[in-house]
């Protein structure tokens, strides 16, 4: 099963504050682990959210909100793409990761939709236009 992994933001990282060298290292470390593990199949940390924007869908129209956003326990700072047998086990992998902000932290688990979770809503012809579209980008 392939989950999200969201470090949520903090006000540190709102601010901008960037780790210090120990972090860097210790994070480093981690995903090297999940490297050699053959979990990691992407991740990458954002910008506060004062650099972003959101787009507000209402029907056919669209509105623009730039950042930055208030709820900062509502953002996200990074995230991992991981591949996994279970829950249990991606749960167990963010035990062990470090602390990635100097306050207290959280991170969130959301597994990702795969194909056969849509059932016959996603017929044959979509799910051989998205393996085209998989295929494409890998």
């Amino acid at each position: 099963m392939r989950v999200m992994v969201l470090v949520k933001a903090s006000p540190s990282s709102e601010a901008g504050v960037m780790p210090e060298t120990e972090l860097f290292e210790a994070m480093g470390r981690f995903n090297e682990e999940l490297a050699k593990a053959g979990v990691l199949l992407a991740g990458e940390g954002l910008k506060p959210s004062s650099q972003g924007a959101r787009v507000h869908f209402s029907g056919a129209a669209r509105s623009v909100q730039d950042g930055p956003f208030a709820e900062t326990r509502e953002l996200v700072a990074g995230f991992w793409l991981w591949q996994v047998r279970s829950m249990d086990e991606a749960i167990e992998w963010v035990r062990r990761c470090p602390n990635p902000m100097p306050e207290d932290s959280e991170i969130e688990i959301r597994p990702v939709y795969e194909a056969e979770d849509f059932g016959d809503a996603f017929t044959p012809e979509q799910r051989e236009r998205e393996a085209r579209l998989r295929a494409d980008i890998a």
